[in-house]
């Protein structure tokens, strides 16, 4: 190996972590997005209403032989 290699080599090496530390942050940024987005969707539904009052008798028994 030559002096020039070495040194393409070290830039190439060089190269690759600075595109790998932007893809990180890119990725970062989407997710966080991602996550503001789903946060707002969940905010956006409506309040749960409660449930109406049921008769007493009803849930009490399983039909096992359907």
């Amino acid at each position: 190996m030559d002096v020039m290699s070495i040194a393409r080599l070290s830039t190439t090496i060089a190269e690759t972590g600075t595109k790998q530390d932007v893809s990180m942050a890119v990725l970062k940024k989407a997710m966080d997005s991602q996550a503001a987005s789903a946060a707002a969707l969940l905010d956006a539904l409506p309040a749960r209403q409660p449930a109406p009052s049921l008769p007493s008798h009803l849930g009490n028994r399983i039909n096992t032989t359907a």
